[in-house]
């Protein structure tokens, strides 16, 4: 069979590599920015959809459909994302002959419109969280929300992935919020409808991962705990989920196999659930119908191909194992690694990927144990563009049991080094050593109530004070004598002149030996002469920084992004999709004037200060570069003060 795999980046080669081992053929598609992407050459068919717009290419049913004709594939997978909720290109792959590894069109359809689904899951005797859904009139949903209770959830009707939702905690806020998530709901599904929902105060955010056949069976595949999220994206995920009453287990699993059997599931579905952590309740979220980001986690504990088993279904294979045959063993974590950088407000990096370097890194020294896996759209060399999702790989492991699994993490992290943009590594590797994540309590609040010390800035100076203390100063880069004698302590090495480092958003912070922290040696936590990498733990955060010889450093003075008070520019690359201004306009600072979009988030750029909108530089639709100014401002004129 020839599979033609709807979808792009590291769920493509996933797909790839299982169809492989089951001896199928394999068709990848591609917009122009992905012409030389791993999963393109993978593959044992390519085929060009379009340029780099998602609406030419990967969002673009007719291109897809001529994708299948002329490459003649017999089934088509779409992966997660993109079109792989969508019932009418299910039925239109269908039409055109292929198989459409992937749940039956209809529960596609009914499950996608969250409304629906509420009332199907309440159907089935699937506890729902209070809310409203009958009336789409604003007013009718502000009513709503405030018979309900503040704080409230406002979040779309259709699709999924963390878009379109928006906390809402006070009455004065509701309509610009609803606003705000609806038309983010519009751009991403086509569907700007929404829900008003109760809000819990300490969520956790439980899934069960379900496999069904078309011949009537349903089994659950355990438990994931998806709680550490930012902006309704999960970053975290592990399973089974920890610290669950088991009657709230039970119960879930019991939930999610009711409802999939209620809607006649015959592929591999995810049912999404919100749990009280405080009395164990749980309440029906969504159900996803698709492949999930982390289905990882739960292939380590059960063994099973969650892949395989969608495609021998779309072949109207029944399922080789019944419930009872479902075992679990051990512990899995999966860390997302998104070219982002924490210590901008996550904002989306690009770049190419001039170092890409897995290994384990123990402080003890001893040989990692248990499995390590890693799912990634890019090598080294790849360039990460601002067209796409931000998601650039997946770093799983199993073991034994939790704190076994969390240690093997933790090594995997530290070894992991990722130059040429900015990643979410190093957060990761603070992230799992915060409390609640080594105590199993999180819940999806944490990260917006935690502050993550991410600057680089701070520990530049350790950086540049730990290269000179073991030893590593000389321009030859090879470790000294003092750098190969370990624990042994002697009078450090201190220059005469600046040392220079470069943190890996690429600015260089040149530091003086006076200001070289005594204590540097105690932060530092790897010290490479022969590739001239330092890392250096503040607050728990390890920062990164490398080394660049004198030859290299082109100019002397730290490299840093300007702000200005009488212009509003883009953070990052992207598109603008909205401007909310016009030239003479009088503005308050925090008044919306552009929003963009990048890496399929949207961002809302605001008036930094009080003024008149001066000049508008860019249109809806335009690139933009990191930087680039969009809008000026001419700003009120303080009087002069007398001299």
């Amino acid at each position: 069979m020839r599979v033609l795999i709807a979808n792009r980046g590291e769920i493509a080669r996933r797909i790839i590599r299982t169809a492989r081992r089951l001896g199928h053929e394999t068709v990848a598609v591609y917009g122009d920015p992905d012409r030389t992407a791993a999963h393109v050459q993978e593959a044992d068919v390519r085929f060009r959809l379009g340029p780099a717009s998602l609406a030419e290419s990967y969002l673009s049913q007719e291109r897809l459909l001529d994708a299948i004709r002329h490459t003649g594939a017999e089934a088509v997978h779409p992966g997660y994302g993109f079109l792989a909720e969508n019932a009418a290109f299910a039925r239109a792959v269908v039409a055109a002959g292929a198989r459409w590894i992937g749940p039956h069109p209809e529960a596609v359809e009914r499950m996608g419109s969250k409304i629906e689904a509420r009332r199907i899951a309440a159907d089935a005797g699937v506890p729902i969280i209070p809310g409203y859904d009958t009336s789409q009139d604003p007013g009718d949903l502000a009513i709503a929300a405030a018979e309900i209770g503040f704080p409230v959830l406002v979040k779309a009707a259709a699709g999924g992935g963390g878009k379109g939702i928006r906390i809402v905690r006070s009455p004065d806020e509701f309509a610009a919020a609803l606003a705000e998530a609806s038309a983010e709901a519009e751009r991403s599904f086509g569907d700007g409808a929404m829900i008003v929902e109760r809000y819990v105060q300490r969520p956790r955010h439980v899934e069960v991962q379900v496999v069904g056949d078309r011949h009537g069976n349903v089994v659950h595949l355990g438990t994931r705990e998806c709680s550490v999220q930012r902006r309704y994206q999960k970053v975290l995920e592990e399973a089974p989920a920890p610290n669950l009453p088991d009657a709230t287990r039970d119960g879930l699993h019991d939930a999610a196999v009711s409802l999939a059997t209620a809607m006649r599931y015959d592929s591999a579905g995810t049912v999404e659930f919100i749990v009280d952590d405080t009395t164990g309740d749980f309440f029906f979220l969504e159900m996803n119908t698709r492949l999930q980001v982390e289905h990882p986690v739960t292939e380590e504990i059960t063994g099973l191909d969650i892949v395989e088993l969608m495609i021998r279904s779309a072949q109207d294979d029944p399922l080789p194992i019944d419930q009872a045959d479902v075992t679990f063993s051990g512990h899995a974590f999966e860390c997302r690694i998104n070219a982002e950088n924490p210590a901008d407000g996550f904002s989306p990096d690009i770049g190419t990927v001039d170092t890409l370097q897995l290994r384990y890194d123990d402080d003890r020294h001893v040989p990692p144990t248990g499995r390590f896996r890693w799912d990634a759209a890019v090598r080294e060399g790849d360039e990460v563009t601002p067209f796409y999702d931000s998601m650039i790989a997946k770093l799983i492991v199993w073991n034994d049991d939790r704190p076994a699994a969390l240690h093997t993490l933790r090594g995997w992290l530290d070894g992991l080094w990722l130059e040429g943009l900015v990643t979410t590594g190093p957060f990761h590797r603070w992230l799992v050593d915060q409390p609640p994540v080594v105590d199993g309590r999180v819940t999806t609040r944490f990260l917006d109530e935690t502050e993550v010390p991410a600057d680089p800035a701070p520990a530049a100076p350790f950086a540049a004070a730990a290269w000179n203390d073991i030893g590593c100063g000389a321009e030859s880069g090879r470790p000294s004598l003092f750098a190969q004698l370990g624990e042994l302590r002697f009078t450090p090495h201190r220059p005469s002149v600046p040392t220079t480092v470069r943190s890996v958003d690429g600015v260089l912070h040149d530091i003086a030996p006076a200001d070289f922290p005594p204590d540097a040696l105690h932060h530092c936590d790897t010290a490479h002469a022969h590739d001239r990498r330092v890392t250096i733990r503040l607050d728990g955060f390890p920062h990164r920084f490398t080394v660049p010889r004198r030859s290299e450093i082109w100019a002397g003075e730290a490299v840093s992004g300007a702000a200005h008070g009488d212009a509003v520019s883009a953070p990052f690359p992207g598109t603008v999709t909205e401007i909310a201004v016009r030239e003479g306009q009088a503005v308050s600072a925090g008044d919306t004037c552009v929003v963009i979009e990048a890496m399929k988030m949207l961002h809302t750029l605001t008036a930094p200060v009080d003024g008149t909108i001066s000049e508008i530089t860019v249109a809806v639709g335009d690139q933009v570069a990191g930087q680039q100014v969009l809008v000026t401002f001419d700003t009120p004129t303080s009087p002069e003060e007398p001299t």
